[in-house]
């Protein structure tokens, strides 16, 4: 059974900083793809970051060299985010895809079908 859960959203001025923390209840075997989305009001949901249990990283264009994603052994996933821009904003959702065999992110990993969803953490950047 996963569960996930964020935390770690507020409200901040552009050029800040905020790390998002994503608690997450995986079996200790097997193989992941996790992802941060996001989603502003009036806007589709976007993918923001990801990361699989192989270690490979992907970043949306409009956050390569301010966000960061990496995981502990909590276990949890986090989202380190430098320079936020007031486009930023939105509800940050953590979502997972796991599987007892093998699963990787891939170059598209936005398209997967990620089974699990957290329930947001909302991050409002003012400028």
């Amino acid at each position: 059974q996963v569960q996930l859960a964020e935390s770690g959203g507020g409200s901040v001025q552009e050029g800040e900083s905020l790390k998002l923390t994503c608690a997450a209840s995986v079996p200790p075997y097997g193989s992941w793809c996790m992802a941060w989305f996001r989603q502003a009001p009036g806007k589709e949901r976007e993918g923001v970051a990801s990361l699989d249990t192989s270690g490979y990283t992907t970043y949306a264009k409009s956050v390569e060299g301010r966000f960061t994603i990496h995981h502990d052994n909590a276990p949890a996933l986090y989202l380190q985010m430098n320079s936020l821009k007031p486009e930023d904003g939105g509800m940050y959702y953590c979502a997972a895809l796991w599987s007892q065999y093998f699963v990787s992110c891939g170059d598209n990993p936005y398209a997967l079908s990620f089974e699990h969803w957290g329930q947001g953490t909302q991050v409002t950047v003012s400028s």
